[in-house]
């Protein structure tokens, strides 16, 4: 039987399953805060090394990270050839908590 591989599907909450618990569940990383920070700069799209604040973390470190942000539903993540990209939801995030991320950041430095 020949081997397939499946590849894992990113899990993305509709807007009306962000909380806000779970925003600021995922924000209390100082890393995850660096790396929203990064994306919330670049205003566009990077990859998950991109958007990493310390290049030398571990990938199994930063793809928990990512994921951490994902399933929060502070980010969307989709696959470009062989890198992730990571797109911060801000129209979601705005729709669901009017101005609440870009209050974080302001407080976070």
């Amino acid at each position: 039987m020949p081997y397939i591989k499946v590849m894992a599907q990113f899990v993305h909450p509709a807007t009306e399953d962000i909380t806000l618990s779970g925003i600021l569940e995922a924000l209390a990383d100082p890393l995850r805060l660096k790396i929203i920070q990064s994306l919330m700069d670049e205003d566009g799209c990077m990859s998950c090394c991109q958007a990493s604040p310390c290049p030398k973390i571990p990938k199994s470190t930063l793809s928990h990270h990512f994921r951490v942000l994902r399933e929060a539903g502070l980010i969307r993540t989709s696959k470009k050839g062989v890198e992730h990209q990571n797109t911060l939801r801000i129209e979601d995030l705005n729709k669901a908590f009017p101005g609440l991320l870009k209050t974080i950041l302001k407080f976070a430095d």
